[in-house]
């Protein structure tokens, strides 16, 4: 095979490639007498069709896998031979080849940068800590009584009021004609939960049992129905039952009905929850401020491959947020004001990862066998049970998808190593404080010469992290749209089904007569778990 570069400009490299026709010849053999056994021919027993038929008969199909091979064999080579590290795939382009010609080619790539020695000595970090205090616990217990709230029978002439439960039955039309999803039984909804269409919740205020009553309301001019939407609708209504909340205690009795010892066991696992949290947002603040020091410490060019396929993925989850704004126009174009602010944190990403991946490969740092396994039967969990082995397989075929699941895993132990490198101080604050530190440390780094973001590591060149907002934020409304730890988010879109129920915001488990306003599909490849259905009838 001859060899020659075309292009050495950076960190791009071109070259070009002749694959002489005997090496290709020569593999078209080796492709007929491994085809032959399996070939079957009328007259001749299995295995003994001759060589010359098996040519004749799929000579083009085994030319083709023939040429592929050699073309593989060819560009591996000439990685191997000018000891070249590609940021990303090669580009491959056949120039020219005819049968019994030599196979001309060429071959197109950036490589990753040569990176000295990176300096990790004379790090300090201060680690900010706060402490769980009861009142932290104390909140969550009585939310999760608030949730796990009871109704019981109230007298038959009590007219209800905020807060019960009614039970009906339901039939709605609109400008006189029943619609779709329109008519359901046994329905309840607690008055003033919101989750029905403005009016309708309010109207329910002093029904009592066996009233028939008919309401009327207009569906919200953004309705998923957009047969019903803006328009003027009634029900009828006929009341079932009005039952009253039960007032919660969170005593030893409740965390029994939730199958744990006693109220005490309950508070222990509240707060270990809530140390967690603040564990989390401790190693945030810590994590950045050490990637802010290493940002600044090291300096190198880096492939403009990787940049664009880092801002590429951030682009695309901002761009799916600013389509849920309530105006996604204007959204999109505020977004279209910071996209260089982006494309500078994308490459600070690249460059980080880059540069952690080169201190994890020269301190040993890695990622065990068994770990990885973990991390597989983990991610397999996202599917349905007849999925899984099906991905399982996937990913240990394919080292790209092997390299996407271990990549956060890598990070997060080169960025450990790092901790134990580094002098730390620590000092007690608030929660307040901590996030305090944390949002301010956002606004200074997007506002400043150089765009900074909860950055992330590349085990090579794999990205699987969430991007951070700049400036104004301009479509990164949602909590995960910036994760604190800079770790991977996964925030699916979600689509909308709508029908003709009187809908609304949040929903319950429907009923199964009970016709479904929106929905959540997950459109996932292979069959990811579905998550469950957002609607009940009315809501």
């Amino acid at each position: 095979m001859q060899t020659v570069e075309t292009l050495n400009e950076g960190l791009k490299r071109a070259y070009s490639l002749t694959i002489p026709a005997a090496d290709i010849e020569q593999r078209i053999e080796a492709e007929v007498k491994a085809a032959a056994p399996q070939i079957r021919m009328p007259g001749f027993r299995p295995g003994k069709v001759p060589a010359n038929l098996v040519r004749k008969m799929h000579g083009p199909a085994l030319r083709q896998d023939a040429l592929n091979k050699a073309i593989q064999e060819g560009v591996q080579n000439l990685l191997a031979e000018k000891k070249l590290r590609p940021a990303m795939q090669p580009a491959v382009e056949l120039s020219s080849y005819d049968e019994g010609k030599d196979a001309e080619l060429s071959v197109s790539l950036e490589v990753l940068p040569e990176i000295a020695t990176p300096s990790i000595e004379g790090l300090k970090l201060e680690r900010l800590q706060v402490e769980a205090d009861e009142s932290a616990v104390d909140e969550q217990v009585n939310r999760l009584v608030q949730q796990q709230k009871s109704y019981g029978d109230s007298d038959p002439e009590r007219a209800a009021e905020t807060g019960d439960l009614v039970i009906m039955d339901f039939a709605g039309k609109s400008e006189g004609v029943a619609f779709e999803g329109g008519t359901g039984e046994d329905m309840s909804v607690e008055i003033g939960s919101g989750r029905l269409i403005p009016g309708f919740e309010d109207q329910l205020v002093g029904v009592k049992v066996g009233d028939e009553k008919t309401i009327s309301v207009t569906f919200p001019e953004d309705y998923g129905a957009k047969n019903l939407a803006g328009k003027p609708a009634t029900f009828n209504l006929k009341i079932k039952e009005v039952k009253v909340a039960k007032e919660g205690v969170a005593d030893d009795d409740f965390a029994k009905s939730l199958g744990l010892e006693s109220l005490e066991q309950l508070r222990g696992l509240f707060k270990g929850q809530v140390e967690q949290e603040l564990n989390g947002l401790t190693r945030t603040h810590m994590k950045r401020k050490l990637l802010d020091q290493l940002a600044e410490a090291h300096s190198f060019d880096v492939p403009p491959s990787m940049v664009e396929a880092e801002f590429q993925q951030i682009w695309q989850q901002l761009e799916h947020e600013a389509g849920h704004e309530e105006d996604p126009e204007a959204a999109k174009a505020d977004l279209e004001k910071d996209r260089e602010d982006y494309l500078k944190i994308a490459e600070r990403r690249v460059r980080l990862g880059l540069l952690l991946s080169e201190i994890g490969q020269a301190n040993g740092v890695e990622v065990s066998g068994q770990e990885m396994q973990r991390l597989i039967a983990q991610a397999a969990q996202q599917y349905a049970p007849a999925d899984r082995e099906r991905f399982v397989q996937y990913v240990q075929n394919e080292p790209m998808a092997a390299a996407q699941l271990r990549a956060p895993l890598y990070e997060d132990k080169v960025v450990d190593f790092l901790f134990g490198k580094a002098e730390i101080t620590d000092r007690t604050v608030t929660r307040e404080e901590l996030e305090a530190a944390i949002e301010a440390d956002l606004d200074v780094k997007a506002d400043g010469g150089h765009v900074h973001g909860p950055d992330c590591g590349h085990d090579h060149h794999d990205h699987d992290h969430d991007h951070a907002p700049a400036k104004k934020k301009p479509a990164a409304k949602k909590a995960k749209a910036a994760d604190v730890d800079g770790e991977a988010v996964s925030d699916e879109p979600v689509g909308e089904e709508a029908s003709a129920e009187p809908a609304p915001k949040k929903t319950r488990a429907k009923k199964a007569a009970e016709p479904a306003a929106e929905g959540d599909e997950a459109a996932e490849a292979p069959a990811k778990k579905p998550r469950a259905k957002k609607a009940a009838a009315a809501e």
